[in-house]
């Protein structure tokens, strides 16, 4: 048996429903646009719109390692007023 501890546990469980859902979904309810995505991770919006219909799991490598933190909302975690 596995035993798995902490946030590790929490990932796991959030990656799986997380990667089922298109990307165009999960921005839109962190409220963002492809164009504000596409300044945080520096890019241009045409790279946002060829990946918004796909599901997270579909996405290259490089860009999903990239974009799952800020489409899960862990930089909001960092805001010292909340």
């Amino acid at each position: 048996m596995y035993t798995i501890y902490g946030r590790e546990w929490e990932n796991l469980l959030f990656n799986l429903g997380l990667k089922q859902k298109t990307v165009k979904e999960l921005r839109k309810n962190q409220g963002m646009t492809a164009r504000d995505l596409a300044q945080r991770l520096n890019l241009n919006t045409a790279a946002i719109a060829r990946i918004d219909d796909m599901k997270l799991r579909e996405v290259p490598e490089p860009l999903r390692s990239k974009i799952t933190p800020i489409l899960r909302g862990d930089d909001l975690d960092k805001i010292p007023w909340l």
